[in-house]
């Protein structure tokens, strides 16, 4: 099983339509996929329109006697399976310090998925905190969306800076340009600086409405648009990223 999670330590960066499509595409593939929502913000739940189930919240969901089954609900998709997000979430990393090993308590809990899964997606919220520490330790890949701007080359450069901090492998981190508008200097001249980094994806996603009308269909873009350009560039990206990993 592998364990990519979405995340950026700054939000409105297409991180959970990212999620979305790329946990589609997977399923798509044949491969058996689970998407987390962690975000308290559910948008992943609701572009399935898929509401949460357990009771007891993200809190029943990372308890040790739990049983992973019961936190699971289907989608409309073969082989795609969401966890929901709910409001318990807002309170994760205050949960996340009171639990008994803390740092790996997430990968215990995705632990118990390796046998139905080939593929977990994970849905982040966005900062640094015990809840990013504990998606770090236990996500096979952090895979980073970023806008080819200042504030995010800044954004990235944290997340490295944190990463070696807390002796976290930099091999963990991959990287691809999303909300991309060429017709700015400054998105061209950060990706051609930023391409020479091993951790970045040739294939980016471009600012394109077809992504934005993603919240008005409630579905993947290639449910929606499959000869859509927005289509073309996440398959494309996919596929880079299966050859990467």
């Amino acid at each position: 099983m592998t364990t990519i999670a979405l995340y950026n330590l700054k939000g409105g960066v297409g991180k959970t339509a990212s999620s979305v499509n790329l946990a589609y595409l997977s399923a798509k593939d044949g491969q058996r996929t689970l998407l987390w929502d962690i975000d308290p913000q559910g948008s992943s739940s609701f572009y399935f329109h898929v509401k949460h189930k357990v009771k007891g919240g993200i809190k029943k969901t990372l308890s040790i006697e739990s049983n992973p089954a019961e936190s699971v609900t289907g989608t409309d998709y073969e082989n795609l399976d969401i966890i929901t997000a709910d409001q318990s979430a807002r309170s994760l990393d205050t949960l996340m310090d009171e639990m008994k090993s803390g740092k790996k308590r997430l990968k215990s809990v995705l632990a118990r998925f390796s046998t139905n899964y080939d593929f977990v997606f994970i849905d982040c919220p966005p900062g640094l905190s015990a809840l990013a520490e504990n998606i770090f330790h236990a996500a096979d890949i952090i895979l980073m969306p970023i806008i080819p701007t200042t504030l995010s080359l800044r954004t990235y450069h944290m997340v490295k800076e944190y990463f070696k901090e807390k002796d976290l492998p930099l091999s963990k981190m991959m990287c691809f340009f999303t909300m991309v508008d060429l017709r700015k200097n400054m998105h061209h001249e950060i990706m051609e600086q930023l391409f020479k980094d091993k951790r970045f994806f040739g294939n980016y996603i471009p600012y394109l409405s077809d992504v934005e009308k993603m919240g008005i269909h409630q579905s993947p873009i290639e449910a929606y648009a499959p000869s859509s350009y927005a289509a073309r560039c996440y398959n494309d990206l996919w596929e880079e990223i299966k050859e990467g990993i």
